[in-house]
């Protein structure tokens, strides 16, 4: 059990680390170039291998590989927020220079998010142990309806948020630079970058659903699952512009996630005792081949789209 300062020591470097990022990183508003998406991206990777020894060391093996399967977990299905990211980015016009902005915002609210759901998610499990059998079902059924889904597009102004907002918030049509409000003839009004933001908040909002109980199957320890959420969200937008331009790359990531949700499921369902380390070769075994596969079939010449041929958007979708 880690005592509440362990807690409080974690949450306050995670605002300092956020702090430095927007403050002092990218206090100017510019787009990321692929060599500093790179050393961010080892940066946020090296502080989590770093947290990982200190887990190692002060609370055991058992633990530690808790955490770094879980992480594992999480910046798997974290990444897989990049294909929708890039769509929801697309499909509004966001300026490349500006979207740092909104994936910072987007992280601090998916911090806070994940907090509340992740409290609430270990205390249902800890009074009601059945609770336990409707998340691993619940993943299972994840993992079945994202690889029957793989090759849908997702439409952004379909999503009843999107439809909601622009009925009820003064929205102006075009964008203010990085500014989510601004004033216009004595008024104030929301930008399309806020609407943005807000797509981004439900998105990450319906991936949790997914992510946190597919942790909680590797580990019961609230401050494991908390950790390893946070250090996976923290490197998302740095992997989102390193990734942005090579989406199409990653095929079949998608068939590796759903057999990772469906696996973690069955975990849950308690059948049969798996240890840890089983568990982090499986998951690591599955992402690593549908990487490989993905990347073999893109250097086959024979693979390759003709030139009058689009490759369709492949994410996930949240219907």
């Amino acid at each position: 059990m880690v005592p509440y300062t362990g807690w409080l020591v974690f949450g306050i470097a995670v605002v300092v680390m956020l702090a430095f990022d927007l403050g002092v990183l990218n206090r100017r508003a510019h787009e990321p170039s692929f060599r500093e998406a790179l050393l961010y991206s080892i940066g946020w990777v090296s502080l989590a291998c770093l947290f990982a020894c200190y887990v190692f060391l002060s609370r055991g093996p058992d633990t530690g590989l808790q955490f770094v399967t879980g992480y594992l977990v999480e910046l798997s299905l974290s990444v897989d927020n990049v294909f929708l990211f890039a769509v929801i980015f697309s499909q509004f016009g966001v300026a490349k220079q500006y979207q740092h902005r909104v994936l910072f915002w987007g992280i601090v609210g998916a911090v806070v998010m994940r907090g509340i759901m992740i409290v609430a998610g270990t205390a249902l499990l800890a009074k009601f142990h059945w609770i336990m059998y409707v998340f691993g079902v619940f993943l299972m059924l994840t993992g079945i309806r994202l690889f029957l889904h793989r090759h849908r597009e997702v439409d952004v102004a379909d999503m009843l948020i999107v439809q909601w907002l622009q009925k009820h918030v003064r929205l102006i049509p075009d964008y203010d630079g990085q500014r989510f409000l601004t004033v216009r003839d004595g008024l104030r009004y929301a930008t399309p970058l806020l609407l943005v933001l807000v797509v981004i908040e439900v998105t990450d909002l319906m991936f949790a659903l997914d992510s946190i109980p597919a942790v909680l199957a590797i580990s019961r320890d609230p401050f494991i699952v908390f950790t390893s959420n946070i250090f996976a969200i923290l490197g998302l937008r740095s992997f989102y512009f390193l990734l942005a331009g090579v989406i199409g790359m990653f095929e079949f990531l998608s068939v590796g996630l759903s057999l990772v949700l469906i696996y973690v499921g069955f975990k849950m369902l308690g059948f049969a005792e798996i240890p840890t380390g089983v568990s982090l070769a499986v998951i690591a075994a599955l992402i690593g081949v549908s990487i490989l596969i993905s990347l073999w079939k893109n250097r086959a010449p024979s693979q390759q789209p003709s030139a009058d041929q689009e490759p369709a958007n492949k994410v996930k979708t949240l219907s």
